[in-house]
């Protein structure tokens, strides 16, 4: 028998383990997607010393007065 080979081998019970482990971890990233790129923006802006955008409409673009 090989042994290298066998310790290659990767049977269905660690296979699930690692890829429920996985499923959970982008599930919980998903229910809170926006939180964490929120997050991940407020990273960014303070590592580039920038001020980020506000999300509503911008001061400097007039808005049509109906």
């Amino acid at each position: 028998m090989h042994l290298p080979a066998l310790a290659l081998y990767a049977g269905p019970d660690q296979v699930m383990t690692v890829t429920s482990g996985i499923a959970g971890v982008i599930g919980v990233l998903l229910m809170f997607w926006n939180k964490v790129v929120g997050a991940f923006l407020k990273i960014v802006h303070k590592v580039r010393g920038t001020t980020p955008e506000p999300a509503g409409p911008s001061k400097d673009t007039p808005t049509p007065q109906g």
